[in-house]
């Protein structure tokens, strides 16, 4: 089975393209304004009708409230909603019934207390996401997106039962040793292939793909 790739955090046409050449399942817009991968509604309509149909295209929210969720579906044609906050499993069952999406729950790594409460959205998530906890001495740290490594032994050999992602400082030079190790089927990136925060590198996006599809 290969491994599938998402492209988070894409703001602009070329690196939207760069993804779906190099056969990206899922895309990934960011409306979490704090965050440099931020983009408007009105962009990231423009790129979600670009996006071909089998392209997955994902909306990172960050503790949203309904109002601005629904703000923003009602201007972008969202397949998957990404919660990447605090949210609980009863916010996500509210979600997936206010809005009729699949959610993806991200859940920050750091110790295997971590893992353990990940399996608290087994029953309500439709996708789960493991990314690197930022440490309470980073500063201006982001929820995701710091280019973080966790260490991948916490959830190697784990048995979920919902599909997964693995995220956290993954880039072409290590996402093969990271699916090695974790025996991840979808891996997700962002700062890995940017070449400053918020700027993504058409170039990296296609070697990070290339290095996916080669395993």
């Amino acid at each position: 089975m290969p491994v599938e790739a998402k492209i988070c955090g894409i703001k602009d046409s070329s690196a939207l393209d760069a993804a779906v050449t190099g056969g990206a399942r899922f895309v990934g817009l960011v409306f979490y304004p704090r965050s440099p991968r931020y983009v408007s509604p009105e962009a990231a309509a423009a790129l979600a009708a670009r996006a071909p149909k089998r392209i997955t295209k994902v909306g990172l929210t960050i503790d949203a409230d309904d109002d601005t969720i629904g703000k923003i579906l009602n201007q972008v044609p969202l397949d998957m909603l990404q919660c990447h906050g605090k949210e609980e499993p009863e916010r996500i069952e509210q979600l997936k019934m206010r809005f009729g999406l699949p959610v993806m729950k991200a859940v920050g790594i750091a110790a295997e207390e971590d893992v353990a409460r990940a399996g608290r959205y087994e029953d309500c998530a439709d996708w789960l996401l493991f990314d690197a906890k930022p440490p309470e001495t980073l500063p201006n740290a982001l929820p995701g997106g710091n280019a973080l490594v966790f260490d991948w032994n916490l959830i190697a050999g784990s048995d979920w039962s919902k599909p997964w992602m693995l995220s956290g400082g993954l880039n072409a030079g290590n996402v093969a040793d990271a699916i090695k190790v974790t025996g991840a089927r979808a891996v997700d990136v962002s700062s890995g292939v940017e070449d400053s925060p918020g700027v993504k590198s058409p170039e990296r996006v296609s070697a990070f793909l290339n290095a996916v599809h080669q395993l």
